[in-house]
């Protein structure tokens, strides 16, 4: 069995595998991870291998101490990657997508793929049918953009993010979510039309936090998955530990 642990900007993530299998998946706060991870461990104790991708900020003490119950890989740029890394700064790629690039080679090996995490940031990551990774975007997520509006401006709220009801907002509060969202959803619909019009056999993954906020409220045909990122991560471990 093998324990995945993302660390996240908001929030961290366990999750449980077995032969590429998610028995369970966990939702802690930073300040609770050793705690979850304890439990976890404790739940299930044929586990023997985890790994560790950290975006946010993880103490050093509670990683060693994970270190010392489990064989543990932290991944980094360094790690054997399963695609070919074309990306200019290799060493300033996030270790999350890394492990999302992986997860479509798992999936989606050989094909064209374009895959959209909806999280604090939304990120689009491409890779073509030779299992090249080129890069991709980077830009505001939906609750850093209700943050933005909030804490950059004299007199607007912070919101609850919420589906809008109509284009037009014809309050305050109706008004940035119709900016929020909206600006979200067109700008993901664009990006997707963009890479069609070069790429016509290309497959789109939507997944992150935002997953079902979004999926549903897209015109392009996509493959939601809320836990690619956690399947990159396990065949990482997987590819690294054979």
């Amino acid at each position: 069995m093998n324990l995945i642990m993302d660390v996240g900007n908001t929030l961290v993530k366990l999750a449980v595998f077995q032969d590429n299998v998610l028995f369970e998946k966990v939702t802690t706060q930073h300040d609770g991870f050793l705690k979850a991870v304890k439990q976890v461990l404790n739940k299930y104790p044929i586990i023997s291998n985890g790994i560790i991708s950290s975006v946010g900020k993880l103490n050093k003490e509670d990683v060693q101490v994970v270190e010392s119950e489990i064989d543990l890989l932290i991944l980094k740029s360094e790690t054997k990657q399963p695609f070919k890394n074309l990306y200019k700064t290799p060493k300033t790629l996030g270790v999350d997508r890394i492990a999302l690039v992986s997860a479509s080679i798992r999936q989606f090996s050989n094909s064209n793929v374009l895959i959209i995490d909806a999280g604090t940031c939304i990120t689009y990551d491409f890779i073509n049918t030779n299992n090249e990774y080129f890069g991709g975007a980077i830009s505001p997520g939906i609750r850093l953009r209700y943050h933005s509006l909030h804490n950059l401006t004299a007199n607007l709220p912070l919101l609850e993010s919420e589906l809008p009801e109509s284009l037009i907002g014809n309050t305050t509060n109706s008004s940035i979510h119709s900016g929020v969202v909206f600006g979200v959803l067109k700008e993901i619909d664009g990006v997707i039309n963009d890479y069609k019009e070069k790429y016509s056999d290309l497959t789109v993954i939507l997944t992150g936090g935002d997953t079902n906020f979004l999926s549903k409220q897209l015109k392009n045909g996509i493959f939601a998955n809320s836990n690619f990122l956690l399947e990159g991560l396990n065949f990482i471990l997987e590819y690294n530990t054979q």
